[in-house]
Formats: structure tokens, sequence, C-alpha cells
């Protein structure tokens, strides 16, 4: 296990942003963001694009390079293709990162990324009862995990530079429906940070009070249509480990509103609960309750945090930002759930659709995604 830990200087305007999120209270340190699947039913605020003042945060982000959004400090995590899996998801736990670039010594270059979406995908794949051991996770290298996952299919990991855009970055981890971008040097071919749509979503909301306010952000959710509605990935609170495992895999989310019987969402389950059961090294009997797990959470994770349809925009990034969480579950006021707000949903809205481009058509125009490591977060 190789712990990086990259010290950056920058130019005066960009150290001068940087002090001003360390007086905001801002952690150095980075971690999650979130994922929608295919069979959802996306809403997109096409409305916003329409209002004379809406490029404002688009323009900012075309105006601000990734570097700048990059802490003075941070820690990074590499683990080289060689390492046994079981021990490169024990590291994550142990330094509180959810992905970690990795590197190929054969080739001499950064390959992918391992993240919680491949523990997951791993207990999925190979769990059977509580009496049989996990083999494939006790003994398999990661390079033999991606070769075994991927079949042949490695994509280039997919990149940007420290000169690039923020605006270049939401466009690349919304196209390709990632959750982690890897700021790499492009001299020195090192990894300087991972951004992702928290970290950029908080230094857009921190220099906000900055910068006039679009008319849409005193619009209401329900006016506005923004997030993920019909179809929303639930898990029962009886439901078992495994069975939400499974919803993980084949809805591609990235949590799941936990309901009582009366339908009633009473708490989150989320790919980063996942991560505990490494922690805990309870991944071999994956038979127990929701309910159950959730109850025996060793760590302050991320709770259910809700939103309702006749708030504001601005108030929902206000609880985004201030809570650090990846999402809200929008309810009805009865607690049943209507719909997801996400941190991608959030950007979509703020930085793309202004520009004219809409998360449907960024999936159906230009190359191919070329997704990062194995999965998403």
């Amino acid at each position: 296990v190789r712990v990086r830990v990259c010290v950056t200087l920058n130019s005066i305007s960009a150290e001068q942003a940087r002090n001003t999120m360390q007086e905001a209270g801002e952690e150095p340190g980075e971690q999650f963001a979130d994922q929608k699947c295919d069979l959802f039913e996306k809403v997109l605020p096409d409305n916003i694009g329409l209002e004379p003042d809406a490029d404002i945060y688009m323009n900012f982000m075309k105006e601000h390079q990734c570097y700048d959004a990059i802490p003075t400090s941070s820690k990074l995590v590499v683990f080289d293709t060689t390492l046994q899996v079981k021990k490169a998801f024990l590291a994550m736990v142990a330094n509180g990162v959810r992905a970690a670039p990795l590197w190929n010594s054969k080739e001499q270059c950064f390959v992918g990324m391992l993240t919680i979406t491949d523990f997951i995908n791993i207990l999925h794949k190979y769990y059977t009862s509580p009496m049989v051991q996990i083999y494939q996770l006790e003994e398999h290298k990661i390079e033999t995990w991606r070769e075994s996952y991927l079949q042949g299919s490695l994509k280039k990991l997919v990149s940007i530079s420290p000169n690039d855009s923020l605006f270049d970055a939401v466009y690349s981890l919304i196209k390709n429906k990632i959750h982690r971008l890897p700021v790499i040097d492009p001299v020195t071919g090192n990894v300087l940070y991972i951004l992702t749509h928290k970290r950029i979503l908080k230094y857009l909301h921190l220099f906000a009070s900055k910068l006039p306010k679009p008319a849409f952000m005193k619009k209401t959710l329900g006016e506005l249509k923004i997030g993920t509605y019909g179809h929303v990935a639930l898990v029962e609170e009886t439901s078992t480990v495994f069975q939400a495992l499974a919803i993980f895999v084949s809805r591609r989310v990235s949590a799941l509103p936990v309901v009582n019987k009366l339908g009633k969402v009473v708490n989150l389950y989320s790919r980063f609960d996942a991560i505990n059961l490494a922690a805990q090294k309870a991944y071999n009997n994956l038979d127990v309750s929701v309910k159950e797990v959730l109850e025996q959470r060793w760590h302050c994770f991320e709770n259910v945090l809700k939103c309702y349809a006749y708030e504001t925009l601005e108030d929902i990034i206000d609880r985004l930002v201030e809570h650090e969480v990846h999402r809200l579950v929008l309810v009805d006021e009865e607690d049943v759930v209507q719909g997801i707000v996400s941190l991608s949903d959030m950007l979509q809205a703020l930085v793309l659709s202004p520009a004219g481009l809409n998360e449907l058509s960024l999936h159906h125009t230009g190359d191919p995604a070329q997704v990062t490591g194995t999965g998403g977060p």
C-alpha cells in the first residue's frame, strides 16, 4: 500500500481561494457522490437554461481551473495492482477513503480506480452462504479481479489535467457517469487529487455569495423538476444485506432509501455502508437484515436527509453542502419517497443545463463513455 501526501502550491488568486475555503472550515480530505440508473425517469431542468442570468455559475466554472479546487494538502492512497483485494479494501477503511488509483508496475502508469463498487460486486458475485468463505475476496489480487470482472474490456482511465476548467471536470464526471475524476499532472504523470461532485459543489457554494444570484435559485424543486422521479430503488428494512447489494448491482445506484412496512422512509443504506462489512469482517454473512446492520454502524455515516417539493433550489444546495451528503430523499408530507435529488443533479442544473447540455444528450454524443476502473463509487 502506497500512501502519498500531496502538498501543492498555487498562484496568488488560487491560494486566496484556498484560504477562503479553509477559513470556512473546509476539510482537506474528500470522500463520495451519486449515480443514476438508465431505468430511472430522469427529469431534466430544461427551463433553467432559459433564464437570462442562468449562465452565472457556468461561467464561473469555466473561469476556474481544477487546480483551484485542490486543497493545500491532502492524502492520496494508491494501490499497486498486484496487491491482494482484501488488503486493499481494509486499507481503504483504515485511511477513510472510498476510492484509490491503481498503479500498474509493469506498464508504469495508472490504469484505473478501485472503489467500493468493486467490493460490492465481489460480494454479490461470489457470496453463497454464511458457511462458505469467499475465496475470491481472500486470495485474489486486484489485477486478477479486474481481468475476471472486466473480461478483456479494460478501458482507458478517465482523468483530467489540473489546468482544465472545473466546467470540463463537471462535464467529464456526468458524461462518463463516474464519481471520481483523478487530476493527473501532464508532465510527471502523478495523480495530484481525486475530484468529486461534492468537492466541486462545495467550491462553487463557497464563492456563490460573491456572485450575482440567478433567479432560478429561488424556484422550488416542484417548479424546476430537478432529480430522479419514478421507479426509485428502495429497500425494506427487513430485507437482507445481500438483497440490498443485488439492488446496487442491478440498478446501478449508490444509495437506497430504507422504508418500513408503511412505506415511509426511515433510513438510508449507501454503498459506503457496505464497506463497513470489511471493517467488521462481517462480509461472510450477508443474510442479516439491513435494519440490523444499520443499528451497528461504527462510524458517523451519512444518514437520511429529506427534502420537499416546495423547498427552493437554494435551500436544497445549502443542505447538501452543510451536511456534506451526496443526496436528499424527496418525500411527501407522509414521508413516502417521491424521488432522489443528488449532487450530480445539482451540478447538471447549475453548470451544464445553462450550456445547453442535458444529461441524456451527453450520453448520446461523442465517444462512448470510458468508465474509470471497474465501476462507480
